[in-house]
């Protein structure tokens, strides 16, 4: 949303975002007219017939040199698709069903050479086919796989036309790095792959990334010890808010979390479009133990920034860099989205709706549209007319009656933006290698936003967005409210207890809605991962039956609560917005 920003580092001043008259390429002050922003993702047209959307992609980004020697891999995807998503070619299938209509016959190939040959089924998911990386020298520049695909319909005879499908993948198999850190990204889950900050050695670990971004002028920078609180309060990241004026007190803070085993999420939002300024810091950085992360734009489609951005930026950094991945986080609901993330590695969403009108800007006394307005929460929608149990008692708009567009927002705006990121990723084919994470509001009382939330409702918005398929959580912004801090603590506290399901390549996620109630289930073998959230601020009830688990043989570990929760042998009741992740035994 607009706001003026001010930035000075090393000797660069920049200027951004001040008075822009646009947001999300939308007019939204009173004297100006509608003009429809343009830019939205296009909807995949529909196929009558079925298509094959043939993909592969690296299990691991990157490979080091110390990786040779060990199995490599490679994801196979082959869904069976209805929609003209990018790569679709169409598939004639026999009669029946997908499981008996045949094998995909599926060649890996680098610069002429097999790599691996097997047979893929149909609609399968991150199938994974292993290979050697012996023989492939290190660079810094990724190798491309030629995937190729036969099908092998169970009718085939052979005097059949083959039905033949190719794909490409980058394979990036780096030197070893000489002093500095590595993140890799499990392409097979998402997630990324780091040793302890400390850079005292260490196995590669999966991370689930929970951390506020933290202002450094005025908090950090005058507070060391933050650093040692904001570990023992469960988080593993900060993410530093520039501007950084005090380049002494900045180094002394990124030592102290190396210090005390926290990782870094490094942000240039006020530079990133400057090549010189990224090379600067990049190569100044890089080296760091603790860096887990670049970050670039920050909301570069609110400000409408060159669509080509963040991807001059990514490529500048892989150049530089090309040990750790980059992020960025997207404002706008609909605007210019594929151009500006085919730039990042990780992209984030921001939908701040609690405390605000979302259909009516407090701000600039305008209506918001899909094609003029600007309320601090992009194309969101009100919570459906009659749903009093959606409002909160701290709500300054209905008591009672909820007419149709009200302006309280929903936390399904959170879920609906984080499954079309995760949407749209398949459409463009970046699905494998891109993940999403989640910017939940710990602020308030201010612009927009007539108050902040509770503890208990950032619980919630995190939650949404993770039963999603978020595999990352940075509040905005820290300093916050001590109550806020407590419940985001008592959450980042838990998490390591239940993300090894989430983080599980065979965990199978499903996701239901019972009321207010949204629930997530990661289902890996005998044992289940029940996170859930109750977005209403009544009393809520579901039934394990509710969500497809046999009432009769269920035994429930409670690892995490949030708020009032009870479990019974054949239920679990929820408080007004009380959250609850539950490991599940099938006896």
């Amino acid at each position: 949303m607009p706001r003026l920003t001010f930035a000075v580092l090393g000797g660069i001043q920049l200027l951004a975002g001040v008075s822009a008259q646009t947001w999300c390429n939308k007019n939204y002050m009173a004297s100006q007219p509608v003009v429809p922003p343009g830019g939205n993702f296009p909807i995949a047209a529909t196929s009558e017939e079925p298509l094959l959307a043939f993909r592969c992609a690296a299990a691991i980004k990157p490979y080091l040199e110390e990786d040779v020697g060990t199995p490599a891999g490679i994801l196979i995807d082959s869904p069976v698709v209805y929609s003209e998503i990018v790569g679709a070619q169409p598939i004639g299938l026999p009669a029946g069903p997908l499981s008996s209509a045949g094998k995909l016959d599926v060649t890996v190939n680098l610069n002429g050479k097999t790599l691996v040959n097997a047979l893929v089924p149909l609609n399968a998911s991150a199938y994974e086919l292993s290979f050697s990386l012996d023989g492939i020298t290190p660079q810094m520049t990724p190798y491309n796989l030629s995937c190729e695909a036969t099908y092998l319909a169970s009718n085939s005879t052979s005097s059949s036309s083959p039905q033949t499908y190719s794909a490409s993948a980058a394979l990036s198999v780096l030197p070893n790095p000489t002093n500095s850190s590595v993140t890799k990204m499990d392409l097979r889950t998402g997630a990324l792959l780091a040793k302890p900050a400390t850079g005292l050695g260490g196995e590669y670990e999966p991370i689930f990334p929970i951390g506020f971004y933290t202002t450094f002028d005025g908090y950090l920078s005058t507070n060391i010890s933050a650093v040692d609180t904001l570990k023992s309060q469960g988080f593993n990241i900060i993410h530093i808010v520039p501007t950084f004026d005090n380049m002494t007190a900045f180094d002394m803070v990124l030592d102290r979390m190396q210090e005390v085993g926290m990782y870094l999420m490094y942000d240039m939002r006020y530079t990133y479009m400057n090549n010189t300024s990224v090379m600067e810091q990049v190569n100044s950085l890089k080296y760091r133990p603790n860096l887990l992360l670049w970050y670039t734009g920050d909301e570069p489609d609110g400000t409408s920034d060159p669509l080509n951005a963040t991807s001059i930026a990514y490529d500048l950094i892989y150049s530089l860099d090309g040990y750790h991945p980059v992020s960025l986080v997207l404002n706008c609901q609909d605007y210019e989205w594929a151009s500006y993330t085919a730039g990042t590695d990780i992209v984030m969403q921001d939908v701040y709706m609690i405390g605000n009108n979302v259909t009516s800007s407090n701000e600039w006394n305008t209506t918001c549209t899909p094609d003029y307005g600007c309320c601090g929460c992009d194309n969101c929608l009100s919570i459906s007319a009659g749903d009093s149990a959606a409002v909160s008692p701290n709500s300054t708009y209905y008591r009672s009656t909820v007419p149709a567009n009200s302006g309280i927002g929903s936390y399904f705006d959170i879920s609906d933006r984080v499954s079309s990121f995760k949407n749209r990723l398949e459409v463009m084919g970046w699905e494998r290698t891109k993940a999403v994470w989640t910017v939940s509001q710990a602020f308030g009382s201010a612009q927009y936003w007539t108050r902040t939330p509770t503890g208990e409702e950032w619980v919630v918005q995190s939650i949404m967005g993770i039963n999603q398929g978020a595999l990352g959580v940075v509040p905005w912004v820290d300093p916050a409210p001590e109550y806020i801090k407590m419940a985001a603590s008592a959450f980042a506290l838990s998490l390591p207890k239940f993300t090894s399901y989430i983080f599980n390549a065979a965990s199978v996620r499903s996701n239901y809605l019972v009321g207010g109630v949204d629930i997530a289930i990661w289902t890996a073998g005998s044992e289940i991962l029940v996170l859930a959230t109750n977005t209403d601020y009544i009393t809520s009830e579901v039934t394990w039956e509710d969500i497809a688990l046999p009432g009769t043989s269920v035994v429930v570990e409670i690892v995490y609560t949030s708020g009032s929760v009870e479990t019974t042998s054949n239920s679990f009741t929820f408080g007004s917005v009380a959250s609850a992740a539950l490991v599940v035994s099938l006896g």
